[in-house]
């Protein structure tokens, strides 16, 4: 019988500012979930953070889109809302874009990354959190992933793997969708993905169209028509057997490549991988970070986590991470610390600039 696994996140408030998470809130998000864990609703779940985001990792019986999975969240998160009001959180409630459920939290704020699949004689599942980026964020790593040799070897000696993968990339400015092979179609493909503002990548298959990672690609900017905060997206990638193995679903993050958000949601800056303890972004409300959390899939049951990057082996990529952000930080408010023009039309920019265009004649 075929398992969801559905990975739902809001911002629901910050502690302090926005750079963690309440532990009333996490423990709140436990007991709501533990309620229909024990109602049969849901086969498990997992709570934990990713600097102010609260993260819902729940596997179940239900499929993708289910209004029933997707209101539960929904309630744990407006829940959370009330524990972060209480405690006069900042931006309690920022990612809930609406006051009523309307069967799907896509649209309405929060980001929402889920597969459905049968599940593995071993089913190894790494789900990625991030804070402080956007939803391209993932295009990077994915590619790495499933893309390139130099990064996974098993695309050139592990004959399961040898004909490539399938890339569901979305513009998500134009609310379209095209699907890319690899290695046929790879320049093509990075034509679209090195755009990571513009096209993102929702989906990657396997050419016999087995789901092997899935991504958050709702930016509430543009859902909201106003900023209201970075998407601090989600991501679940499938391991081994066919698909890459745990090692080099990591190695991407080996370098800490450049992201949009950070402060204000208005700078590039270094992605850096970090434990889940470490995921309390202060440094200028960051820099951006990436935890990264293994569970074995067993019968739905989600047995785990490991913290994947709690490992020394990253602390060179953390070091360096600290050095680009010295690095870029010196630029201030010039380019190319902050961004360009035209992603700052999505941040609170074009209201100073609305002031000065009397100014120009």
């Amino acid at each position: 019988m075929p398992i969801t696994l559905s990975v739902i996140k809001a911002d629901i408030g910050g502690y302090v500012g926005h750079s963690s998470m309440h532990p009333n809130i996490i423990a709140r998000a436990i007991q709501l979930l533990d309620e229909q864990k024990n109602k049969g609703t849901i086969v498990d779940f997992h709570v934990t953070h990713c600097g102010d985001d609260l993260e819902l990792i729940i596997s179940h019986r239900l499929g993708n889109d289910s209004s029933e999975i997707h209101k539960l969240a929904w309630d744990v998160f407006v829940e959370c809302t009330n524990v972060a009001k209480e405690l006069k959180l900042y931006g309690a409630g920022q990612d809930l874009l609406s006051d009523a459920f309307s069967g799907n939290v896509k649209g309405m704020g929060p980001g929402c990354a889920e597969m459905t699949f049968e599940e593995r004689k071993s089913e190894p599942i790494i789900v990625f959190a991030a804070d402080k980026t956007s939803p391209g964020a993932w295009n990077y790593p994915l590619f790495k992933m499933f893309a390139d040799p130099f990064n996974t070897i098993g695309l050139v000696i592990d004959p399961t793997m040898h004909d490539g993968f399938v890339f569901e990339v979305h513009d998500v400015f134009n609310d379209k969708n095209a699907r890319l092979n690899t290695p046929e179609e790879m320049y093509d493909l990075l034509c679209l993905i090195g755009a990571s503002e513009h096209y993102i990548i929702k989906n990657v298959y396997k050419k016999d169209g087995t789901i092997a990672a899935t991504t958050s690609t709702q930016r509430v900017n543009l859902i909201a028509g106003r900023y209201v905060g970075k998407d601090d997206p989600v991501m679940i990638v499938r391991c081994q057997s066919g698909l890459p193995a745990v090692g080099e679903v990591l190695e991407p993050f080996s370098l800490p490549y450049m992201v949009t958000g950070w402060m204000r949601g208005s700078h590039w800056g270094p992605f850096m991988p970090v434990s889940v303890n470490d995921a309390n972004p202060t440094r200028f409300d960051g820099p951006p970070r990436v935890i990264a959390l293994g569970f074995q899939l067993t019968n739905g049951m989600l047995i785990g986590p490991r913290d994947m990057f709690a490992d020394p082996s990253y602390d060179h990529v953390r070091q360096k991470a600290n050095e680009i952000a010295d690095y870029i930080r010196r630029h201030g408010p010039f380019e190319p610390q902050r961004l360009p023009l035209a992603e700052m039309e999505y941040t609170t920019l074009p209201q100073v600039l609305n002031k000065l265009k009397d100014r120009f004649k």
